[in-house]
Parts: C-alpha cells; structure tokens; sequence
C-alpha cells in the first residue's frame, strides 16, 4: 500500500477506516478477499485517487465487482501488482530473446556440422585419382558450402549483436524496475520496505565487523495543522522540502528513506551517535532557516520545525530494537517542546 494509507493502518484510527471499508463493501455486496479489502481501502481512504475514481465510476453503472474484474483493477493500480506485472513482462521478453538466440546458434551448428561432412567427402574423394571436371565440380560445391557457412556464422553474429543490446536494455528495464519498487514517488528517497532490508543489513554488517551503525529518525513537527490549514498538496510541499534536505545530507555511504507519512529516516553506517547528532542538528537549523510560500497562492506558510531522535546499534542488538530506541528518543524530543534532536544514549542515561 501506499505510505500515506499504511500510516493510516498503523495509526489510532486504524480500526475505524477497517470498519468503514467492511461496511461499504458489504453495502455493495463485495467480497472481503485481501485484493478486494485492499482495493476498497484504497477507495474510502483515498476516494479522489485514480483507484477512487476508478471505482467510483464502476459503482455508478452498476458494475458487478467479481474476482476478475479486482484482479484487473489491482494490475492496474496496485503498486506491488503493477511491479509484479512489470517483473513478468520483462521475464517473458528475457525468455523469448535466449529462446531465439539458442536456435540461431542450433541453426549454425548444424551448418558447421553439414560443412565439416562436406569437407570429410571431399577430402575422401581426392584422395582418389578424379578426372579435372570432377575435381571443378568437387571445387565449386566446396565454394558454395563455404558461402553458405560465411553468411551462417554473419548471421549469428549479427543476432548475437542484437541480442546484446535486447539483453542490456531489459537488464535497465528490470534495474528500474527495482528502483521504483523501492522508491518512494512523493519524495524520491528510499521507500519504507527499502528501509527495512537495508537496516537489517547494516545491522548484521555492522555485529559481524565489530563496527557500529546510528539510525536517526525525523518527524515534521506540527505537520497534521499544515494538512489541516492549507491542504494536501501544500502537506506534501513540505515534504518534498524536508526530504531534500534530508536526502542531500543523507546521500551514500549514509542512507536515506521516508519512512511513513511526515516520518524519515536515516541509516549512518561506520558514524557513531554523537557524530549522527550533529549531522541531525544541521538538518533541523537548515529545515527551519526558510520561511515557505505556498506554490499556487504565495501565502507565508511560516518555518517548519523537525523533531529527532538518534540512537547507536549495540552488541547483539536487533534492527527491531534499534528502530524502537530511535523511536523512544524522538518522542522524547517531541515531548521536551520539538524542533529538538535527542540521543537514546542520554535518554537511557536519564531514566
């Protein structure tokens, strides 16, 4: 699902929109099947979205919402089904192309096998006394099996050429495949479920190298009056600031994701706690430096503050509990007043 839409699972109103969605889908005699939850979750959370609308209009004419007609609406709007459909095509087009390939070697080996018997005859028939038009004819056939090879093994070449290319231009289909499937569209950092794997893998790094790692989390603080005050598209305005800041700051070896909603990330692989702090402080003096005008109207929408919380990954700590401890620093920072960094160190250090 979406960021916005899986916050909103996760969130104190979770239970609530689950219910709505049960209830309309009972209201127009759906099916409770995952695909069709998830579709209509979309459709009541997001009802001006293209899924929405989409849905919307089915509605309207009394459209039957069978299980083909969800798979075809999944295919088309669902992330996770569109990548798949995406994978699919582009194995398929993979497939076709090394199944042709291997018939124009298969083609030219036979070729080279008829020349090789070509060849062996000739060789038996003059080992014999030949009269000198049978050895023209011995000559000319030799000739003909030669061109005929020359333009085989041209051919091949040519489609092994092409095949390169075919091979290397779906190998950046699949690559941006994946980029997108980890992506986040609003702000182009890395989208939750890459976040996930890659804190996983630099913690497990991190344990087998005896080095350390620091996760910070960064939540826009307030952020729920700018939706409230100005709308959804100024909302995600200041989100697409935030996270370039953050993404300019956070750029490789350090890593940099949305997590969910007004929430980032960042991964410090090889940079400890204290170090990760003022990094963070940088990001908050920078983010809160810049008064913001709405796009459309030029209205003042005044400074944005961000929140923090840091924590360093200890012996035989787990990704889960590293995540939690960052977590727990940065309500601690929202507590204390926001627009605050704070380290789980001095937190646990505190209590």
């Amino acid at each position: 699902m979406s960021a916005n839409i899986d916050t909103k699972l996760r969130g104190p109103g979770a239970y609530a929109l689950a219910r709505e969605v049960l209830e309309a889908m009972e209201a127009h005699q759906v099916w409770p099947t995952p695909v069709n939850f998830e579709l209509w979750t979309y459709f009541v959370a997001e009802p001006d979205s293209e899924l929405g609308r989409e849905i919307t209009r089915l509605i309207s004419v009394g459209e039957a919402f069978t299980d083909n007609l969800a798979d075809e609406l999944a295919a088309a709007y669902l992330p996770k089904a569109k990548l798949t459909e995406q994978i699919r095509d582009a194995g398929d087009a993979l497939s076709k192309e090394l199944i042709s390939v291997s018939r124009a070697i298969e083609s030219a080996q036979k070729s080279s096998e008829a020349y090789g018997q070509t060849l062996a005859s000739a060789s038996t028939s003059l080992a014999a006394d030949r009269e000198p038009q049978e050895l023209k004819a011995m000559v000319d056939t030799l000739a003909l099996a030669t061109k005929r090879v020359q333009r085989e093994n041209k051919s091949l070449e040519k489609r092994l050429a092409e095949s390169t290319t075919e091979v290397a231009r779906l190998r950046e289909h699949l690559e941006q495949v994946r980029r997108d499937a980890t992506t986040d569209g609003l702000t182009q950092l890395a989208n939750r479920k890459a976040f996930d794997e890659e804190l996983e893998r630099a913690c497990a790094e991190a344990d087998a190298d005896g080095q350390t790692v620091t996760l910070a989390v960064i939540d826009i603080d307030h952020f729920k009056n700018f939706n409230d005050t100005w709308g959804h598209q100024t909302g995600d305005q200041v989100i697409r600031y935030v996270a370039s800041v953050i993404g300019r700051v956070g750029a490789p070896p350090r890593f940099a994701a949305r997590y969910g909603g007004e929430e980032f990330a960042l991964i410090f692989p090889r940079e400890t706690a204290d170090v990760a702090a003022l990094v963070l402080e940088e990001i908050r003096d920078e983010v809160s430096s810049r008064i913001l005008k709405r796009r459309s109207t030029n209205d003042d929408l005044g400074a944005v503050t961000v929140s923090a919380g840091v924590a360093q990954l200890r012996r035989g700590e787990s990704a889960h509990s590293l995540m939690e401890r960052s977590d727990t620093a940065l309500y601690a920072s929202k507590r204390s007043g926001r627009n605050l960094v704070t380290n789980a160190e001095i937190v646990a250090d505190a209590a």
